[in-house]
C-alpha cells in the first residue's frame, strides 16, 4: 500500500520526540534532571509501546520513504515488545544505576537510541535500512556497556563487543554488496522477485546468504558466532547486561526474519540448511556450557546462546520440500518464543538487580542461596523464571519450546528436534539447581531485600505474567500467527 496514512508512523516519531526533549532536558537541566530524563523515558516508551500493541491489529501494509520503511502488523507486534521491554528495563535498574552513581542521563538516551535502532531493524524493507538500524542500536549498546569508566571489565566487554561486532557488521555489508550486485536492488520485495525469478547467477546469491547468516547469527548469539555474548553478560554491569541481553535480541529475530524470509524466501534450501547447524550447535554449546558456570550472569549467557538456538528452529522450519504451507506456523512459533524469553530474561535480571546493593553484585551462584527464608515471594518469582527457562509445565516456556519442537517435527527434522529435547535436559539441571540453592540452602547474606515498590510490583506482575501466558498461551499466540500471515511475502 504506497499512500500510507502518515498515522502509522506517529509511535516511532513520539518516540524520536522523547529522545530529543531528554536530550535537551540533560543538557540544559543537568544532573538535577536526571529523575526527569528517567520519567520521558519511562512514559514515552509505555505509551509508544501500547500504540504500537494497537497499531498491530491493522491487517494492511504501509510503506515509507520510497519503500524503505513498512508498517506492518509484525513490524508494530515486535515494536510494542522491545518498546514496553525498554520501559520494564529501565524500572528495574533505577536502583542498581542509584546505587553506583551510574543514574544518569547517558545510559536512558543510549538506551533510547538503541531502542530507535531496533524500531528501524524491525521494520526496515530495505538493506541499507536494515543495516543503518543494526548499527545505531549496535553502537549505542557498545556505549552504553562502557559507562562504568572505572571499571576495567566493563571497558574489557564493550571492546570485545566492538570488535566482533565490526567483524560481523563486515560480513553482512559484503553479503548485501553481493546481493545487491546480482539481483540489481536493494529492496526486500524486488530481491525476492529477482531471485524467483531463477535467471540470478546461483554462486553469487549462494555466497551473499552465507554472509548474511553470519550477520544474523553473530547478532543473535549463536555458536559459533557466540564469543562475545558470556564476556559481555559478565563484563558489563547488570542493568547494561539486561539492555543487551533483553529486546535486541528480540529485535534481531525479526531483523533476521525480514532478511532471510521477506527477501530471500526463494532461497530457504540453502540458508535452512546453515539454521540447521547453528542451531544444532547453539544448543549444543549452550546447554552443555551453562552447567559448569558459577557465575549467573554468565550462565544466563548461555541460556540465550541455547534459547536462540530453539528460535532458530522456527526460523529453519518454514519451508518443507519447497513449499511454504507451514510457514505461517514456523515463523509464528519462533516470534512466540521470542516474546517468551524477552519476558523471562526481564523477570530473571530483574530479581538478580533485586538482590544487588551498592558495592555488591550478586552475580554468583551462592549470591541465591536460602533466598526462600528472606524473600518468599521473589524466590518463588525467580522459580517461575527459571521453570520458563528450563520449559517446565505450567510455565509459558514450555509452551513456547513445544511450538517450536512441533514446527520442527513437521518439516520432518525429527532428529533435530530429539536434539532439542535431550539438550534442554542438560539445561535443566543448571537452571533447577537456582531452585535447589533458594529453597534448600541456608542463606550467607541475611541482609533484607529492598527496592522501590514500582519495581516490586512489577516483578510480581512479571512472574504472574509468566504463570498466566503459560496457561493461556493461545491469545498471544494467535497475535504471532496472524502478524506473521499478514506479513509473509507469499
Amino acid at each position: 500500500m504506497q499512500n500510507a496514512p502518515m498515522n502509522a508512523l506517529l509511535p516511532d516519531a513520539l518516540l524520536m520526540f522523547a529522545v530529543v526533549v531528554a536530550w535537551l532536558n540533560d543538557t540544559f537541566v543537568g544532573q538535577a534532571g536526571r529523575r526527569t530524563t528517567y520519567y520521558i523515558a519511562v512514559v514515552s516508551t509505555v505509551v509508544a509501546g501500547v500504540w504500537f500493541a494497537i497499531n498491530a491489529f491493522d491487517p494492511q501494509q504501509h510503506y515509507f520513504f520510497s519503500r524503505m520503511y513498512v508498517v506492518d502488523s509484525f513490524a508494530s507486534a515486535m515494536k510494542a515488545v522491545v518498546s514496553l521491554g525498554y520501559a520494564v528495563s529501565i524500572v528495574y535498574s533505577r536502583k542498581y544505576l542509584e546505587d553506583r552513581d551510574l543514574f544518569r542521563g547517558d545510559f536512558f538516551l543510549l538506551g533510547m537510541f538503541s531502542l530507535l535502532g531496533q524500531l528501524v531493524m524491525i521494520s526496515g524493507n530495505n538493506f541499507l535500512t536494515l543495516y543503518l538500524g543494526l548499527e545505531l542500536m549496535s553502537l549505542s549498546l557498545y556505549a552504553v556497556i562502557a559507562l562504568r569508566r572505572d571499571a576495567a571489565q566493563s571497558n574489557e566487554a564493550a571492546m570485545k563487543y566492538y570488535v566482533l561486532g565490526a567483524l560481523a557488521s563486515g560480513f553482512l555489508l559484503y553479503g548485501i554488496s553481493m546481493l545487491y550486485g546480482a539481483t540489481g536492488s536493494l529492496e526486500l520485495g524486488e530481491v525476492l522477485k529477482a531471485v524467483a525469478s531463477g535467471h540470478i547467477n546461483d554462486v553469487v546469491l549462494l555466497f551473499g546468504v552465507i554472509f548474511i547468516v553470519a550477520g544474523v547469527a553473530f547478532k543473535m548469539g549463536a555458536v559459533p558466532f557466540h564469543m562475545w555474548v558470556p564476556d559481555v553478560y559478565q563484563g558489563a554491569p547488570t542493568a547494561m547486561t539486561l539492555l543487551t541481553g533483553g529486546g535486541p535480541k528480540v529485535a534481531a529475530f525479526a531483523w533476521g526474519l525480514r532478511f532471510l524470509v521477506m527477501g530471500l524466501l526463494p532461497l530457504a534450501v540453502d540458508w535452512q540448511e546453515m539454521l540447521v547447524i547453528l542451531a544444532a550447535l547453539s544448543m549444543i554449546v549452550g546447554n552443555i556450557t551453562g552447567i559448569v558456570q558459577r557465575n549467573i550472569k554468565r550462565m544466563l549467557a548461555y541460556s540465550a546462546i541455547s534459547n536462540m538456538g530453539f528460535v532458530l528452529l522456527g526460523l529453519l522450519s518454514g519451508v518443507v520440500d519447497g513449499k511454504a504451507g507451514g510457514a505461517a506456523g514456523a515463523y509464528g512459533s519462533a516470534m512466540f518464543y521470542s516474546i517468551v524469553y524477552l519476558v523471562t530474561t526481564l523477570g530473571t535480571f530483574g530479581i538478580v538487580m533485586l538482590l544487588a546493593r551498592r558495592d555488591f553484585e550478586a552475580e554468583t551462584l551462592d549470591d541465591f542461596k536460602g533466598l526462600n527464608q528472606r524473600s518468599p515471594i521473589f524466590a518463588f518469582v525467580m522459580m517461575v523464571m527459571m521453570f520458563s527457562l528450563a520449559g517446565i509445565p505450567p510455565t509459558v516456556g514450555f509452551y513456547a519450546k513445544l511450538a517450536v519442537l512441533e514446527a520442527t517435527m513437521n518439516a520432518g527434522l525429527t532428529w533435530l528436534a530429539v536434539l532439542a529435547v535431550v539438550t534442554s535436559l542438560f539445561g535443566a539441571f543448571y537452571y533447577l539447581r537456582i531452585v535447589k540453592l533458594m529453597y534448600f540452602d541456608a542463606p550467607q547474606d541475611t541482609s533484607p531485600i529492598t527496592g522501590d515498590a514500582c519495581k516490586r510490583t512489577l516483578l510480581a506482575l512479571n512472574g504472574v505474567a509468566v504463570l498466566v501466558l503459560g496457561i493461556v498461551p493461545g491469545p498471544l499466540m494467535t497475535v504471532c500467527l496472524q502478524a506473521i500471515q499478514h506479513t509473509l511475502p507469499l
